[in-house]
């Protein structure tokens, strides 16, 4: 059975133990559906385990145009994950990992001029959706699947878009699938729900 987990302190002493058995870094894949709180649960994390945050965003390679492909292809095509093994290898083996991210700002299909770099730590947190992805199942020890209520999810979705377009449902067509048929609930290590920070 899946372990649960609904305040942050008992989580976070799950994690610590898993990974005091290990002589390297060890790497946290945090993965769920846009706005379940993947991004305040890393950094959260960031503040008392000494990690290292990749943030899955900046791996983003679906393009900024609407798509006629099925949810399995979108899933595919959504995030570089090539080049998150590349930074989940190096990090993983003590060195540091630098990567240019996709330009949210100019939103053109371009990468920042500016390299992101990550110096290793005793802890690696790789969050995103599709974060713990089966390509990259070998280099990740434990996989998060971070949940919210739905209603929860939804406002801050419209907090941070403004508007839920097609542009934004069709990524969210290919979450529905990923976690149906790719990741579901049970596949995961742990999941985290509704966690206050």
């Amino acid at each position: 059975m899946t372990p649960r987990f609904d305040t942050f302190e008992p989580f976070v002493q799950a994690l610590e133990l898993r990974a005091q058995a290990l002589d390297r870094p060890f790497v946290v894949a945090l993965d769920g559906r846009s706005a379940a709180g993947k991004t305040m649960l890393a950094a959260a994390l960031a503040e008392v385990m000494d990690a290292a945050v990749i943030e899955g965003d900046d791996f983003y390679a679906g393009g900024v145009g609407l798509r006629t492909e099925p949810p399995a292809a979108l899933v595919a095509a959504c995030i570089d994950w090539h080049h998150q093994r590349i930074v989940l290898e190096a990090l993983r083996a003590g060195r540091q990992a630098a990567w240019h991210a996709f330009d949210w700002e100019t939103f053109d299909g371009g990468r920042c001029t500016e390299l992101t770099v990550k110096a290793p730590r005793p802890v690696v947190i790789l969050e995103g959706v599709y974060s713990a992805r089966p390509e990259l199942a070998d280099l990740v020890d434990l996989s998060v699947l971070v949940r919210a209520d739905e209603g929860v999810r939804e406002s801050r979705l419209l907090a941070r878009e403004g508007v839920i377009g097609p542009w934004d449902r069709q990524w969210h067509f290919a979450e529905e699938y990923y976690f149906e048929f790719i990741r579901p609930l049970t596949s995961f290590d742990m999941v985290a729900s509704d966690m206050p920070l």
